[in-house]
């Protein structure tokens, strides 16, 4: 007999949110120096992530307007579906395994198997290969999405071959766009511990209430290149690593976070693009749709969807980036004492209540006040092994829900610093020049930087 268990609210508004256009979907790319073989990753998947339900069960949703979706058990796991071994043909090199992967950022899951998969990509111009990882948003939030890579890998090649999955790892979150909880919300989250029903956001208190308001009456974001109809094609694009030591002695120096950093030089990034293309950014701003993460402490591995979400503004329109970075640092002190990501999450577990009918509406409007999502996930300081192969450099990128059509993720690793970018084929067919908008605002802030030290 099939076990039964329904999504949470919050789960089910990701799931109801998928589109052929904007696909609620993570990818993830792991390069290893050298390759991983289809056996080995195969006693990982079977003795370390399948021992979390999900990857075991598919979602059944036969009367979306009606009922509840449910986790079903799967009776048994079909790998031959869910790992894909390929070689790219001929003399391939970066710009192919890109191609590939926007091919499989472009195309959805089976609603009928567990919504997951892997590819083991070969001849991508390295002497390794690479394991693209796509998993539902429903299944899990990033952070979550970093516990199972935890218990995926081991911090020695030895221990990865071994197929007893370790402990849980404990990984902090500090200083990362995805955990801005200040006191402010740790206060008012005590008071309420599941907002399930938008009657639960007055229980929040008339700061949350206010928040609310402010919420719902934004005005939209300008009308920029990067907002507009979407098509089912997304482009990705990512960088070099950027040393963890760089994007620390600008901080350092101009009295920042690794954040700030890191979030003006992406904001210049996109000036520099648009710039570029002809368009006018004189006082142009316009906001990211930035994540937080909301999970107790000590529940960083448990599955599904725990976090909120707080609008940034960007401004765009500063081009003097030490003026950019106060600005940003500003906006973004405001928003960590701000009850803005604990009613977006109330606001979310209602979607997953409603009518679907309803939940576009939502969903619309909130697509409507910005223009990214933007997040930040830190990763292990650490290398780590998988199959018994190091993993040479980890990226990832999240879904761009409410019809937005550009998204920014920022993932670190052993010292490293890599940023992800994700558009619309539409809208921003080469976000490869964003990257290099990004590379010369960083090297702007490091000349900054030597100056100040000469």
């Amino acid at each position: 007999m099939e076990k039964h268990e329904s999504l949470s609210n919050t789960d089910t508004a990701w799931w109801r949110m998928e589109d052929p256009t904007n696909l609620m979907m993570v990818t993830g790319v792991l390069g290893f120096e050298k390759p991983v073989t289809r056996g080995m990753l195969i006693d990982v998947l079977e003795n370390r992530l399948i021992t979390f339900n999900r990857f075991r069960q598919k979602v059944s949703d036969p009367t979306p307007t009606l009922k509840h979706p449910v986790w079903v058990d799967v009776p048994e796991l079909d790998l031959d579906y869910h790992l894909v071994e390929e070689t790219l043909p001929g003399d391939t090199g970066y710009e192919a395994f890109r191609q590939r992967v926007s091919e499989l950022m472009s195309r959805p899951l089976d609603y009928e198997r567990p919504l997951w998969q892997v590819h083991l990509i070969s001849n991508i111009g390295t002497e390794g290969n690479a394991v693209v990882m796509r998993t539902h948003h429903c299944i899990a939030d990033g952070m979550a999405l970093i516990a199972v890579m935890f218990a995926m890998t081991s911090e020695t090649a030895e221990a990865s071959l071994i197929h007893e999955s370790p402990e849980p790892k404990r990984f902090s979150s500090t200083g990362n766009i995805f955990s801005v909880a200040g006191k402010g919300i740790a206060k008012i989250w005590g008071t309420v511990k599941s907002p399930t029903k938008m009657f639960d956001l007055a229980r929040l208190g008339g700061a949350s209430a206010i928040t609310t308001g402010r919420l719902l009456i934004k005005k939209p974001d300008p009308v920029t290149r990067f907002k507009g109809p979407l098509s089912v094609t997304k482009v990705p694009a990512w960088s070099r690593p950027v040393p963890l030591e760089d994007v620390k002695a600008i901080k350092n120096v101009f009295k920042g976070t690794v954040n700030d950093v890191l979030l003006t030089a992406m904001t210049g990034g996109l000036r520099r693009y648009m710039v570029s293309k002809g368009d006018d950014v004189t006082g142009l701003k316009f906001r990211a749709a930035v994540p937080v993460n909301l999970r107790p402490p000590g529940q960083s591995q448990d599955l599904g969807n725990h976090f909120g979400l707080v609008f940034l503004s960007l401004p765009v329109g500063i081009e003097d980036p030490l003026e950019r970075m106060v600005t940003l640092k500003r906006r973004m002190d405001r928003l960590k004492n701000s009850p803005e990501a604990i009613v977006a999450l109330g606001i979310l577990r209602a979607i997953g209540m409603t009518p679907i009918e309803i939940q576009r509406v939502v969903v619309e409007i909130f697509g409507a006040k910005s223009t990214a999502v933007m997040t930040n996930v830190p990763g292990p300081r650490q290398p780590l092994y998988l199959a018994g192969q190091k993993i040479d450099n980890i990226m990832f990128w999240v879904p761009q829900s409410g019809r937005v059509g550009l998204g920014v993720s920022i993932f670190s690793y052993n010292g490293q610093v890599r940023l992800g970018v994700a558009t619309d084929a539409d809208l921003v067919p080469d976000p490869q020049n964003i990257i290099e908008g990004f590379y010369e605002e960083m090297e702007d802030l490091m000349d900054l930087v030597r100056q100040v030290q000469e």
